[in-house]
């Protein structure tokens, strides 16, 4: 008996060394070799596994980019710093422009304050459930639900739910994957470029007095914003205001024009073009290219910027070749209604 038991343990033993030492074989025979440069890619990347550059995850934009299925600048949350490093890795040249920053924004004002409600809701509570019961419980079908559904999918805790039950976006968290502009059902959250500081927050395209009937703070389309606009960066469409943001400089004139303030800016105040004078010589190129006369001076003598005529539109400090001219925002006390204050909290 005890003979059987050595036999069968010594035929076990044996049949696995030579089953494992098959299997160590095999694997090198077999093995798929890995390029480096995909896990210096994967390393490089940021690591927010959104998948807004249409991969999935970093892993999955690393290998496609290794097989030249992806440019190097595919990742829209890295930007031009990450492709550049990325274009180091896989020796190419020259990286190309992913364009500007972009960040979320919410384009609706729509708080239970200012759009009434057609019905209470009582069912599952998320906007994507809410939106199908009637188009959702306020008046307005076009306005933002609330229940988070946006901060549900955010990977970088960028958005939080405000106690006016509007969703609040901290854009210095914002990395720009897109997620929640997907997943909001009413489509009131969009990537918008981070230089850009006007927004038209409103969505609804209604006839004004559908608009006024449902919300206090949608746009009319009384098209005051087109008249004031000095650079032809904004326009009512299906009546609703539109910004060109390729065009629009932030000088705020439709942000004080909109009666409804469904125009907002980012800041309370514009900036204002400061001359530095000790680099100033005169050319006269700012005086020439303001559109509002606000610089003044002589040939070969310091300009001089009227504030009050200024609109911070930053044409002069674009055409000044000495690099005499800094753009300057006035500093202001925190408040409640300041889009960057209530962002920075």
């Amino acid at each position: 008996m005890a003979n059987s038991i050595l036999t069968s343990l010594l035929s076990m033993g044996g049949l696995g060394l030579v089953l494992g030492g098959g299997l160590a074989i095999a694997s090198k025979k077999l093995a798929v070799e890995t390029d480096p440069r995909e896990d210096a890619i994967v390393e490089a990347l940021p690591g927010a596994n959104c998948g807004a550059c249409g991969y999935p995850g970093c892993s999955g934009l690393a290998k496609a980019i290794i097989e030249n299925k992806a440019p190097v600048n595919a990742c829209p949350v890295g930007g031009p710093t990450v492709a550049a490093k990325i274009a180091e890795i896989m020796g190419v040249d020259e990286v190309g422009s992913t364009g500007v920053k972009m960040v979320a924004r919410v384009l609706c004002q729509g708080d239970k304050s200012k759009a009434k409600l057609k019905s209470e809701y009582h069912g599952v509570m998320t906007c994507k459930a809410a939106s199908m019961i009637n188009d959702g419980p306020k008046a307005c079908t076009y306005a933002c639900i609330g229940f988070g559904d946006c901060v549900k999918v955010c990977p970088v805790d960028a958005i939080t739910i405000g106690e006016n039950g509007m969703p609040i976006i901290d854009e210095e968290k914002c990395i720009g994957c897109g997620l929640c502009v997907k997943e909001c059902p009413k489509m009131v959250i969009a990537l918008t470029p981070n230089k850009n500081e006007v927004h038209v927050r409103c969505r609804a395209t209604m006839k004004a007095k559908d608009t006024r009937a449902v919300c206090s703070i949608g746009c009319i389309a009384c098209r005051m914003c087109e008249k004031v606009c000095p650079f032809d960066a904004i326009h009512v469409k299906d009546n609703v205001a539109v910004i060109d943001y390729e065009k629009c400089r932030n000088c705020m004139l439709c942000v004080e024009k909109c009666p409804t303030k469904t125009i907002t800016a980012a800041f309370p105040t514009r900036k204002k073009a400061v001359i530095i004078e000790e680099k100033c010589i005169g050319c006269t190129l700012c005086a020439k290219h303001c559109p509002v006369n606000a610089i003044t001076g002589e040939v070969k003598k310091v300009h001089v910027v009227n504030p009050d005529l200024c609109i911070g539109c930053s044409i002069c400090q674009e055409k000044c070749r000495k690099d005499a001219i800094k753009m300057v925002r006035d500093t202001h006390k925190k408040n409640e209604t300041c889009e960057a204050c209530v962002a920075s909290k």
